[in-house]
Protein backbone atom coordinates (compact mmCIF):
# COMPACT_ATOMS: atom_id res chain seq x y z
CA UNK A 1 0.00 0.00 0.00
CA UNK A 2 1.60 3.09 -0.92
CA UNK A 3 0.58 6.24 1.21
CA UNK A 4 -1.66 9.53 -1.31
CA UNK A 5 -2.25 12.66 -0.19
CA UNK A 6 -5.45 13.02 1.52
CA UNK A 7 -8.45 14.36 -1.02
CA UNK A 8 -10.51 16.71 0.39
CA UNK A 9 -13.72 18.48 -0.62
CA UNK A 10 -14.32 21.94 -0.12
CA UNK A 11 -17.17 24.31 -0.40
CA UNK A 12 -18.72 27.90 1.77
CA UNK A 13 -22.35 27.34 2.62
CA UNK A 14 -22.71 30.37 1.02
CA UNK A 15 -24.51 30.95 -2.71
CA UNK A 16 -24.21 35.31 -2.48
CA UNK A 17 -22.02 37.28 -4.59
CA UNK A 18 -19.11 38.36 -2.52
CA UNK A 19 -19.98 36.24 0.49
CA UNK A 20 -16.73 36.63 2.46
CA UNK A 21 -16.98 32.72 3.50
CA UNK A 22 -17.02 31.94 0.02
CA UNK A 23 -13.62 33.86 -0.02
CA UNK A 24 -12.61 32.41 3.61
CA UNK A 25 -12.89 28.96 1.82
CA UNK A 26 -9.70 29.57 -0.23
CA UNK A 27 -7.75 30.45 2.94
CA UNK A 28 -8.37 27.16 4.44
CA UNK A 29 -8.25 25.11 1.15
CA UNK A 30 -4.42 26.94 0.79
CA UNK A 31 -3.74 25.63 4.53
CA UNK A 32 -4.70 22.06 3.44
CA UNK A 33 -2.99 22.14 0.47
CA UNK A 34 0.48 23.30 2.15
CA UNK A 35 -0.08 20.63 4.30
CA UNK A 36 0.05 18.31 1.27
CA UNK A 37 -3.72 17.71 0.67
CA UNK A 38 -5.25 17.54 -2.75
CA UNK A 39 -8.43 20.13 -2.05
CA UNK A 40 -11.27 20.07 -4.66
CA UNK A 41 -13.53 23.39 -4.35
CA UNK A 42 -16.88 23.48 -5.16
CA UNK A 43 -19.51 26.27 -5.05
CA UNK A 44 -22.81 24.63 -4.11
CA UNK A 45 -24.41 27.36 -6.67
CA UNK A 46 -23.23 24.60 -9.26
CA UNK A 47 -25.41 22.00 -7.46
CA UNK A 48 -29.07 23.40 -7.23
CA UNK A 49 -31.34 21.61 -4.96
CA UNK A 50 -34.85 21.70 -3.66
CA UNK A 51 -35.54 21.77 0.10
CA UNK A 52 -35.62 17.89 1.27
CA UNK A 53 -38.73 16.65 0.61
CA UNK A 54 -39.93 12.69 0.57
CA UNK A 55 -42.21 13.14 -2.23
CA UNK A 56 -39.29 14.50 -4.50
CA UNK A 57 -37.26 11.82 -3.52
CA UNK A 58 -39.14 9.32 -3.79
CA UNK A 59 -40.38 10.53 -7.48
CA UNK A 60 -36.66 10.48 -8.76
CA UNK A 61 -33.32 12.11 -6.79
CA UNK A 62 -32.12 15.49 -8.47
CA UNK A 63 -28.90 14.54 -10.43
CA UNK A 64 -27.03 17.14 -8.30
CA UNK A 65 -27.71 15.03 -5.21
CA UNK A 66 -26.17 12.17 -7.23
CA UNK A 67 -23.62 14.45 -8.41
CA UNK A 68 -22.18 15.31 -4.63
CA UNK A 69 -22.40 11.91 -3.42
CA UNK A 70 -19.97 10.63 -5.88
CA UNK A 71 -17.22 13.36 -4.95
CA UNK A 72 -18.20 12.74 -1.23
CA UNK A 73 -17.18 8.77 -2.05
CA UNK A 74 -14.24 10.35 -3.75
CA UNK A 75 -12.65 12.22 -1.05
CA UNK A 76 -11.22 11.54 2.59
CA UNK A 77 -12.93 14.41 4.43
CA UNK A 78 -14.11 18.13 4.37
CA UNK A 79 -13.39 21.89 4.31
CA UNK A 80 -16.22 24.07 5.42
CA UNK A 81 -16.56 27.45 5.64
CA UNK A 82 -20.37 28.46 6.93
CA UNK A 83 -21.95 31.50 7.66
CA UNK A 84 -23.99 32.15 10.59
CA UNK A 85 -27.77 32.89 10.32
CA UNK A 86 -30.14 33.83 13.70
CA UNK A 87 -27.36 31.59 15.40
CA UNK A 88 -27.51 28.79 13.24
CA UNK A 89 -26.10 27.55 9.72
CA UNK A 90 -27.37 28.65 6.97
CA UNK A 91 -30.73 26.03 5.61
CA UNK A 92 -28.45 25.57 2.34
CA UNK A 93 -26.11 24.09 4.47
CA UNK A 94 -28.22 21.86 6.22
CA UNK A 95 -29.70 20.92 3.04
CA UNK A 96 -27.00 20.08 1.45
CA UNK A 97 -25.98 17.54 3.88
CA UNK A 98 -29.18 15.91 4.12
CA UNK A 99 -30.03 15.31 0.68
CA UNK A 100 -26.08 13.92 0.43
CA UNK A 101 -27.15 11.47 3.47
CA UNK A 102 -29.66 10.03 1.50
CA UNK A 103 -29.45 6.43 -0.08
CA UNK A 104 -27.13 6.24 -2.94
CA UNK A 105 -28.19 4.79 -6.68
CA UNK A 106 -26.77 1.91 -6.03
CA UNK A 107 -29.32 1.32 -2.21
CA UNK A 108 -26.31 1.75 -0.26
CA UNK A 109 -26.25 4.33 2.52
CA UNK A 110 -25.81 8.15 2.33
CA UNK A 111 -24.97 8.56 5.84
CA UNK A 112 -22.07 5.97 5.03
CA UNK A 113 -20.41 8.09 2.78
CA UNK A 114 -19.45 10.62 5.90
CA UNK A 115 -18.48 7.97 8.12
CA UNK A 116 -15.14 8.05 9.95
CA UNK A 117 -14.03 11.39 7.66
CA UNK A 118 -12.34 13.89 8.95
CA UNK A 119 -13.44 17.70 8.70
CA UNK A 120 -12.22 21.04 9.00
CA UNK A 121 -14.69 23.91 9.85
CA UNK A 122 -14.31 27.89 9.97
CA UNK A 123 -16.73 30.78 10.02
CA UNK A 124 -16.90 34.71 8.94
CA UNK A 125 -19.24 37.31 9.59
CA UNK A 126 -19.53 40.99 9.96
CA UNK A 127 -20.08 40.80 13.87
CA UNK A 128 -17.54 40.51 16.31
CA UNK A 129 -18.05 36.74 17.15
CA UNK A 130 -17.64 36.06 13.11
CA UNK A 131 -19.62 33.37 13.17
CA UNK A 132 -19.06 31.03 16.65
CA UNK A 133 -22.41 29.89 16.85
CA UNK A 134 -22.77 28.42 13.81
CA UNK A 135 -19.92 26.33 14.01
CA UNK A 136 -20.88 24.82 17.09
CA UNK A 137 -24.39 24.03 14.94
CA UNK A 138 -22.43 22.63 11.93
CA UNK A 139 -19.92 20.97 14.10
CA UNK A 140 -22.60 18.92 15.97
CA UNK A 141 -24.81 17.93 12.88
CA UNK A 142 -21.43 16.90 11.02
CA UNK A 143 -20.62 14.71 14.34
CA UNK A 144 -23.94 12.53 13.89
CA UNK A 145 -23.45 11.77 10.23
CA UNK A 146 -19.86 10.04 11.58
CA UNK A 147 -17.25 12.64 10.76
CA UNK A 148 -14.85 13.67 12.65
CA UNK A 149 -14.38 17.54 13.39
CA UNK A 150 -10.77 18.66 14.39
CA UNK A 151 -10.74 20.44 17.44
CA UNK A 152 -9.44 23.48 15.68
CA UNK A 153 -11.51 26.13 14.23
CA UNK A 154 -11.43 29.82 13.48
CA UNK A 155 -14.22 32.52 13.49
CA UNK A 156 -13.29 35.41 11.40
CA UNK A 157 -15.54 38.55 13.09
CA UNK A 158 -15.28 41.76 11.39
CA UNK A 159 -14.96 39.92 8.15
CA UNK A 160 -15.51 43.03 5.78
CA UNK A 161 -12.46 44.53 6.99
CA UNK A 162 -9.99 41.32 6.60
CA UNK A 163 -11.74 39.60 3.88
CA UNK A 164 -11.19 41.91 0.88
CA UNK A 165 -11.24 39.24 -1.40
CA UNK A 166 -11.02 35.36 -2.49
CA UNK A 167 -8.39 33.92 -0.84
CA UNK A 168 -7.52 37.12 1.57
CA UNK A 169 -7.26 37.34 4.44
CA UNK A 170 -5.88 40.42 6.02
CA UNK A 171 -5.45 39.75 9.88
CA UNK A 172 -2.12 37.53 9.61
CA UNK A 173 -2.89 35.99 12.77
CA UNK A 174 -6.15 34.10 11.74
CA UNK A 175 -4.73 33.20 8.13
CA UNK A 176 -2.33 31.37 10.38
CA UNK A 177 -4.90 30.18 12.29
CA UNK A 178 -7.32 29.09 9.37
CA UNK A 179 -4.09 27.61 7.69
CA UNK A 180 -3.73 25.36 10.43
CA UNK A 181 -7.60 24.19 10.47
CA UNK A 182 -6.52 22.73 7.16
CA UNK A 183 -2.74 21.48 8.23
CA UNK A 184 -4.80 19.66 11.23
CA UNK A 185 -7.49 17.81 8.98
CA UNK A 186 -4.25 16.71 6.71
CA UNK A 187 -2.36 15.57 9.95
CA UNK A 188 -5.42 13.31 11.19
CA UNK A 189 -6.15 11.65 8.07
CA UNK A 190 -2.12 11.25 7.47
CA UNK A 191 -1.83 9.68 11.34
CA UNK A 192 -5.00 7.43 9.82
CA UNK A 193 -3.32 6.38 6.95
CA UNK A 194 -4.84 7.25 4.63
CA UNK A 195 -3.58 4.93 1.27
CA UNK A 196 -4.24 3.72 -2.29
Amino acid sequence: MTATAPRLLAFAGSLRQGSFNRRLIHVLAEGARSAGAEVTLIELRAYPLPIYDRDIEAAGVPEQVRQLQQLMREHDGLLISTPEYNGSMPALLKNTLDWISRPTADGGSGVALFQDKVAGIVSASPGPLGGLRSLLVLGDALAKLGLIVVPQQVAVGQAADKLPDYGVLADDRQKHQVHGVGAAVVRHLTRAGVSS
